[in-house]
């Protein structure tokens, strides 16, 4: 018999847990929007083509990234479990886990960025009228952004275990010291100010390579000084546990694959939406999501709060427990996601003070986008801690079959077809395809009910 939750919120004592975790993470993140937002805004000025070149060329890192944080978030489900359970051996695999597949992503990247940079940007702009100047800038831009690719991946890994075991402050502390010198570098190096060349968008490029080495400076040394749980020698950092790196492995897999299959779809809509004009709807679309960025940072606030408070609870083989934090963090969610979405709207009122610079067509293209992500930012939200909930016990099959598969064979061919016949703008376009989502939370719903998520992994494979 279970014993199922007595209510859908719990004790104010819980949330203030929650919260504890979730407000430094959102605060690191909006610290970067923030940044991210007047990088955009300083771009900007440069006119809609460098800002367009500037964005395509970072859906290449996008994709990096987003691969690299899947793994470190595959292997932070084993990290979590390992940090309850009190398991100092198994904390240390799952970092060496992230450390050596996150790398391994680096050589794709390099090839993309130095090697093949026009060819790969070219496909997301196939369609659009501007597309060689475009590409001029963004080629120009990516061939520098190769050498963020390593700093970038060991500070993820870091930064990720640190979040996993509920330290989220040094983090924060990191990535201001980081922001604070990429906008002090492109404020310097994109106009030429103090008497720095003004490199425009080569720039830009180079005030965040200067900024990640920066990052993984610090955390290296915090690495070094501070010798977390999960921290290993230097000669032992490869010194892998075959059977666990193949568990994690498997588990891994289906996290990457939906969290993949997610950032390729993402990329395919964005080229189908640049085809619907020239350089001003690149730019305003990538200014919309530079707005979104400041509201967007409540996906990775409850989703790493819910991974970590189910994570220890279920490490700890409090099963019963869990079972009621999994519906007082939903519940939770639900209602965040109600606040966020005012929230959402009101930051449509800074599109004109910060992308003034781009054309009318731009900012109403951004402005429109705006709104209409804010409108969904419920259901993101209660999805994003849904996801969490699965995957907090293991269950990454949710993600894999419903997620990714409803994005494969509903989403993409949807998105195809209305691109094909039909004119309709590229917000209509990206509001059409975006109601699958609703189908999704549905399901998630459902799927959750049969708690195959209510596992404690670190009694499966210790």
């Amino acid at each position: 018999m279970t014993v199922q939750a007595k209510g859908l919120f719990g004790p104010a004592k819980f949330y203030k847990s929650a919260l504890a975790i979730a407000v430094p993470i959102m605060l690191q993140q909006l610290i970067q929007s923030l940044v991210s937002l007047v990088d955009n805004f300083m771009v900007s000025g440069l006119g809609d083509i460098s800002m367009s070149g500037v964005n395509v060329a970072g859906q290449v890192m996008f994709v990096f990234m987003v691969f690299v944080n899947a793994i470190c978030m595959s292997a932070g489900i084993f990290m979590t479990q390992f940090f309850g359970a009190r398991d100092q051996r198994g904390m240390q695999q799952a970092f060496r886990f992230k450390l050596a597949v996150g790398l391994a992503a680096f050589l794709p990247y390099l090839l993309v960025c130095l090697v093949f940079p026009r060819p790969v940007l070219s496909l997301m702009l196939i369609g659009n009228t501007q597309a060689e100047p475009i590409l001029d800038e963004a080629v120009r831009y990516i061939r520098i952004m190769f050498l963020v690719g390593i700093p970038m991946t060991v500070s993820v890994c870091i930064a990720s275990s640190l979040r996993d075991m509920g330290q989220v402050k040094a983090p924060l502390v990191v990535t201001v010291i980081a922001t604070l010198t990429n906008t002090l570098f492109n404020w310097l190096l994109i106009y030429g100010n103090l008497g720095f060349p003004a490199l425009g968008v080569a720039g830009a490029a180079w005030a965040t390579v200067i900024a990640r080495v920066l990052e993984l400076i610090i955390f290296l040394t915090l690495y070094i000084r501070s010798k977390p749980q999960f921290a290993v020698r230097l000669r032992d950092l490869f010194r892998i546990d075959g059977k666990l790196f193949r568990k994690i492995l498997k588990a891994s897999a289906l996290v990457l694959f939906c969290e993949m299959v997610w950032v390729l779809s993402e990329t395919i809509t964005t080229a189908l939406y640049n085809g619907r004009g020239g350089a001003d709807v690149v730019s305003g679309m990538a200014s919309s999501f530079a707005i979104a960025n400041l509201y967007f940072v409540a996906f990775g606030g409850v989703y790493s709060a819910t991974g970590v408070l189910l994570g220890k609870t279920l490490g700890a083989g409090q099963l019963d427990q869990a079972r009621r934090e999994k519906t007082w963090l939903l519940s939770g969610s639900a209602l965040f996601g109600l606040l966020m979405t005012g929230f959402g709207f009101a930051t449509t009122l800074i599109v004109p003070l910060v992308f003034g610079r781009l054309s009318d067509s731009a900012i109403d293209i951004c402005r429109s986008m705006v709104g209409t992500m804010s409108l969904f930012m419920p259901a993101w939200v209660y999805m994003n801690t849904q996801q969490a909930v699965a995957r907090a016990g293991g269950d990454t099959q949710m993600g894999a079959i419903t997620d990714a598969g409803l994005t494969i064979f509903v989403m993409l061919p949807m998105v195809f077809l209305l691109a094909h016949f039909t004119d309709v703008g590229p917000v209509i376009l990206y509001c059409g395809v975006k109601l699958v989502d609703v189908v999704k939370l549905v399901i998630f719903h459902f799927w959750l009910k049969k708690e195959r998520w209510l596992q404690n992994l670190t009694v499966q494979n210790g």
